[in-house]
């Protein structure tokens, strides 16, 4: 399963240089020097001003030569990119790792987005409430949304006084919905 990691923004100054959209906890290891990242295939390429009408072909993986934040964003510097026009054709191109890549957390209580998706959800009695189809990141606390087996989602807030369990290795989450949860 490919993880985004980042999505490239515009270009910063002329010698091809960008924003990073930052879609990891872990940036400073994500983005180290030497790190090669893949990019989401199917990115569409752009036109270069060097070649009018010929589409800058956006690599398949950016080995990152400098990373660094600047007034609260994310600047790259990827190998052989080396001027703005470039930079500018790799704009909206998602970074991405293989989940196979990326090391569990130490924390028993800690979950990546990829171990929750496609987990059942239950409750304490075993009964079947559907699946994790997403996790949303609030501000207050992070959703589960369950895919309802009728087709319908709801929010669930992942926090212990609702979600008192996540079992990985028997593919399901435990919750204990106050009355009412679910029809919102």
């Amino acid at each position: 399963m490919q993880l985004v990691v980042g999505r490239i923004g515009k270009p910063h100054g002329v010698r091809g240089e960008v924003t990073v959209e930052v879609r990891t906890d872990e940036p400073e290891a994500r983005f180290a020097p030497g790190t090669v990242l893949r990019t989401e295939p199917g990115a569409t390429p752009a036109p270069t001003a060097d070649e009018p009408g010929v589409p800058f072909q956006v690599p398949a993986e950016l080995t990152i030569e400098e990373a660094r934040f600047h007034q609260g964003r994310m600047l790259v510097a990827f190998d052989g990119i080396l001027d703005r026009n470039a930079a500018e054709a790799l704009r909206g191109t998602l970074l991405v790792v293989d989940s196979a890549d990326v090391a569990p957390p130490d924390d028993p209580e800690e979950f990546h987005d990829h171990q929750l998706v496609g987990l059942a959800v239950v409750t304490p009695a075993g009964e079947r409430l559907g699946e994790v189809a997403r996790i949303d990141h609030a501000p207050s606390s992070d959703l589960l949304v369950l895919r309802r087996p009728e087709g319908r989602t709801a929010l669930i807030p992942f926090v212990r006084a609702i979600v008192p369990e996540v079992d990985l290795a028997g593919g399901r989450v435990i919750v204990d919905p106050p009355a009412g949860l679910l029809d919102l």
